[in-house]
């Protein structure tokens, strides 16, 4: 009984999406200090930066657990794992030869695919992300030098979207508990 009263506590998506927003920030601080030749500011706040999207990974397996409990494992251990990598590249170069894109392509397709097989988010959202997640895709390709800035605008696009969304509305409570209800 304990667990599934635990279940159905309701999901903490505004708190989401302000870690979402904080993470948007200090990664733009961090790339404005890098390029004005800060850069052992920027590189510490860009580890905050990943500290962030950490903490967002563990919050998004748990907003989307009742959707799916291993697709949502499988997204937040791809993202930490691009987490840490990127945040080893900072001050391990060999590391840095490795695209943290090659993880989070991935999460973004899964954080769609749930979002669109969620009944507590617009499928809208979904299919912005799935299009992200196959644009960071294309990035990794000889292409992107045709399509660069339509994918960063895509991508951006969509987690701004996705941001946003959870930052002003939140989830639909109802329909969250009653899909927790129903994995549990």
């Amino acid at each position: 009984m304990k667990r599934t009263s635990a279940a159905l506590q309701p999901p903490r998506a505004r708190f989401t999406g302000i870690v979402y927003l904080l993470y948007f920030l200090i990664a733009i601080l961090a790339q404005v200090l890098t390029g004005q030749k800060h850069v052992a500011v920027g590189n510490a706040t860009n580890i905050v930066a990943f500290v962030l999207y950490f903490a967002l990974a563990l919050l998004f397996y748990y907003l989307f657990k009742p959707v799916n409990r291993v697709v949502s494992f499988i997204a937040a251990f791809v993202s930490i794992a691009g987490c840490v990598l990127g945040a080893v590249a900072i001050y391990y170069l060999p590391a840095a030869g490795i695209s943290p894109l090659i993880f989070f392509a991935p999460y973004c397709l899964l954080i769609g695919y749930l979002i669109f097989r969620s009944a507590f988010l617009p499928h809208i959202l979904g299919v912005l992300m799935l299009l992200a997640g196959v644009g960071w895709l294309v990035y990794l390709s000889p292409l992107v030098k045709y399509l660069a800035m339509y994918i960063e605008g895509l991508g951006i696009l969509a987690e701004a979207a996705l941001m946003l969304w959870l930052i002003v509305m939140g989830v639909k409570v109802q329909q969250w508990k009653e899909q927790a209800g129903t994995s549990a």
